[in-house]
């Protein structure tokens, strides 16, 4: 365990971090403690009028960008329209849907928003990122299984938290391989990966009675759960790296280095899903 704080946050004056989903809950917090850093913090939102509205109500320098996550086209733009260095790229954005729903581009909602346009993004702007890419996965990666057969349930039944799973061990696969291909190529870039916690924020907002009880008696605030985020973003750890809090099984409290699945461990189960994800969003890793 850490005793690490936003007060931990180094000066970040001069550098530049994109938070996709940055208009509230998670997003908004890590975002307000880069931008309290001194960090010139780029809101990529799908989103825009709540974009500005919660990029205003935070100190700092701010700016907002439109991006969609389940549209490639839309990830394609944004990544087009982007000039200059990222020191930190945070993929922060995830949707957890009852029912089954498809994005732009056909895939089913939480594998494509949550896993293959970040991939997307990702390896459309790594020519331009210096230090760290931090994807934001879940413990709920344990409970995951990829079957290469129907990644985008398009055979068998959806069932919500088998695709948030799945979307989440996709995740921590993305964050091993693209470290992996980053010590590879010779890159001083780092992929690190952050599991909040169980927080209280609007993906829960139409779940079932029960586990809204839970939220309400256990969950932790979005600014708690910002902190694994931000010591995945900032603290000297070794790549492909898995922050989470420290206490109530990894649930709240100060971040720490936590384990993973055996699955989130294979290196050829994340190797293939690279290439399953290269083949879906045809992008492919720049260095």
């Amino acid at each position: 365990m850490t005793k690490f704080t936003t007060a931990d946050v180094p000066d970040l004056s001069g550098r530049t971090a994109i938070v996709t989903g940055a208009n509230g809950g998670l997003g908004l917090e890590t975002a307000r403690a880069l931008a309290g850093a001194g960090a010139r913090v780029v809101f990529a939102v799908r989103n825009a009028e709540k974009g500005r509205a919660a990029a205003d109500s935070i100190p700092g320098e701010t700016e907002v960008r439109t991006i969609d996550l389940a549209s490639l086209d839309s990830v394609r733009a944004f990544a087009a329209g982007w000039q200059g260095p990222i020191d930190l790229l945070i993929n922060n954005a995830a949707v957890a849907v009852p029912e089954l729903r498809r994005t732009a581009d056909g895939f089913e909602l939480q594998f494509g928003t949550n896993h293959l346009g970040p991939f997307a993004l990702t390896n459309l702007l790594l020519c331009n990122v210096t230090d760290r890419v931090v994807t934001v996965a879940s413990q709920a990666e344990r409970l995951g299984r990829i079957d290469f057969d129907d990644p985008n349930d398009e055979r068998h039944p959806y069932e919500r938290s088998t695709a948030y799973n799945r979307s989440k061990l996709a995740n921590l696969l993305f964050t091993a391989e693209l470290q992996r291909r980053l010590a590879a190529a010779g890159s001083t870039v780092l992929a690190e990966a952050a599991h909040p916690g169980f927080l209280a924020t609007g993906i829960y907002s139409d779940s079932g009675r029960r586990t809204q009880i839970l939220v309400r008696l256990l969950a932790q605030k979005p600014d708690a759960g910002a902190l694994p985020v931000l010591y995945a973003a900032v603290a000297d750890l070794p790549g492909n790296s898995f922050a989470g809090p420290s206490h109530l099984g990894h649930m709240r409290g100060a971040p720490e280095l936590i384990g993973r699945s055996t699955a989130a461990q294979d290196p050829q189960l994340a190797a293939r899903l690279w290439s399953l994800s290269e083949q879906l969003t045809g992008t492919t890793f720049p260095l």
